[in-house]
């Protein structure tokens, strides 16, 4: 069982307090720090990238990711003593090939669905690609963006859906937690701003969804492929000037952006649909357990001495 994964290591339910704590804390003076001195985020973001560059830009608000991930993994081993491997899969090595399938599978859905959008409506869309820019994005992307997607699955998916699954003994509740805090992470996100709240029912409907096949897998892996493809294929293939990496990437959406229930059709649809793969293909069972069964209490072992 995943979540049981957790009790490879030395617990103390206190160790699961200052990483998460420390990351949430820090997203929340951001957003405070923004609201409190009325800044403009799309002006600001404007401003940097007439003095950095998007590619500097795109790299500036990367680069931290590199740190959080080293730094909780470093938690993990030495304070923790768990192994990276029992806090990513239930299985005896990470599944390498979940990982890949998953990633083919969104990236290709992403240009497949790009393509599709972009000849139905040309028109919003501005080509933009420039080859220097677009192989030093590709070398900055390639190399940061799974850090960064890694890092929110580690701590999302991984380390506080084990640390809530052994505390609160049950599956649904870190299910319904960690995805709404990852919500919340995002909430700081200019786009957020540009399209309401409505936004906010994708980000924690994208938690949920990526909740769910990591119970259902046993493992975070699919959770890891399919995040990365979303974040590293969107910021090559096409960005806008209202998102929170723009990017010098081959389009540029320059339609009118819109906070309708059109920004539910990945909840009600897409992501249903990917589950139905899935499913399928790794042969899931045992649905009502593997998401909202309770966690058994870890085994007491007794000691038979010989008189």
């Amino acid at each position: 069982m995943y979540i049981t994964q957790g009790r490879k290591g030395k617990l103390g339910m206190w160790k699961y307090i200052p990483i998460p704590l420390g990351f949430i804390g820090l997203m929340a003076v951001n957003y405070l720090a923004t609201k409190m001195l009325n800044m403009d985020t799309e002006e600001v973001m404007r401003q940097q990238i007439e003095s950095i560059g998007k590619n500097g830009l795109f790299l500036q608000l990367l680069l931290p990711f590199a740190f959080f991930l080293g730094g909780l993994l470093f938690w993990v081993r030495f304070v923790h003593q768990q192994s990276l491997v029992s806090l990513t899969t239930s299985r005896k090595k990470i599944d390498w090939s979940r990982v890949f399938f998953v990633f083919f599978l969104m990236g290709g859905f992403i240009v497949i669905s790009t393509l599709i959008t972009y000849y139905a409506d040309p028109g919003a869309y501005q080509y933009n690609f420039n080859l220097i820019p677009f192989l030093i994005l590709s070398i900055i992307a390639i190399l940061f963006i799974p850090l960064q997607t890694s890092f929110e699955e580690y701590l999302f998916r991984g380390y506080l859906m084990q640390g809530l699954g052994l505390s609160l003994k049950n599956k649904w509740a870190p299910l319904i937690i960690t995805s709404v805090l990852f919500g919340v992470m995002h909430a700081a996100n200019p786009e957020v701003e540009k399209l309401g709240p409505i936004l906010m029912v994708y980000y924690i409907g994208t938690g949920l969804f990526l909740g769910i096949i990591t119970l259902m897998d046993e493992g975070m892996e699919l959770a890891l492929g399919f995040h990365a493809a979303n974040n590293l294929v969107t910021v090559l293939l096409v960005t806008a000037d209202w998102t929170a990496l723009q990017t010098d990437s081959i389009l540029i959406d320059v339609s009118d952006p819109s906070g309708g229930y059109e920004i539910l059709i990945p909840i009600l649809i897409i992501f249903p649909a990917f589950i139905f793969i899935l499913a399928k293909k790794y042969k899931w069972t045992d649905w009502k357990g593997k998401l909202f069964g309770n966690i058994a209490p870890e085994p007491v072992s007794i000691e038979v001495t010989k008189e």
